[in-house]
């Protein structure tokens, strides 16, 4: 049972940092959410700072795996930046909710330097994933005026972030549409 209540204890605490950011919620929040004391959840996770290690130790463990995921269900270079795409959109949740690393993002100053490599972490699995992307997109011809995939990646990534706030700050997933438009005119 305490593995249940732990998974239970991350996922309430992702969806509440998802929609609301590392400050939006307490331990109070999370112990209601879940049905347990307070206290009950120190056994868990001793710290909010253990908590948003965890949440962020298991987030990189699922877009790995979404990736991976991508990798084997798609052939083509565009087809997998399409579908990556379409992941983050899925986080927006109608313009409700942003994926776990962006709305870390916005609450630096109140994460724990642990925290802050775990994000570093992720975005470097998530560049390097999308560099591979480019390439393949580069050599495959499905994605058009690739002159350099690490740089492409490093502007792609950014891009698809700050398209999720966008939408977010106006809970409206359409602007994250707008947004991606001309990256994916470049699909074929």
């Amino acid at each position: 049972m305490p593995n249940d209540t732990k998974t239970a204890l991350l996922d309430s605490a992702e969806r509440a940092a998802r929609t609301l950011g590392f400050n939006g919620f307490s331990y109070s929040d999370l112990a209601e959410d879940v049905g347990i004391r307070k206290a009950s959840i120190h056994h868990h996770f001793p710290s909010k700072a253990a908590l948003s290690i965890a949440l962020m130790e298991r987030y990189y463990q699922s877009l790995e795996s979404a990736c991976a995921k991508i990798d084997l269900e798609h052939d083509t270079g565009s087809t997998r930046l399409a579908a990556l795409i379409n992941t983050y959109y899925g986080a927006l949740d109608d313009g409700q909710s942003l994926c776990l690393c962006v709305s870390f993002s916005t609450s630096t100053e109140s994460l724990p330097s642990e925290v802050i490599d775990q994000m570093s972490r992720f975005r470097s699995m998530m560049l390097n994933w999308l560099s591979a992307v480019f390439l393949l997109g580069k050599e495959d011809g499905t994605i058009e005026n690739v002159a350099d995939p690490a740089l492409e990646a490093s502007a792609t990534l950014p891009m698809i972030e700050g398209a999720q706030l966008a939408a977010r700050t106006e809970k409206n997933p359409q602007l994250f549409d707008s947004a991606m438009k001309l990256l994916l005119s470049r699909l074929h």
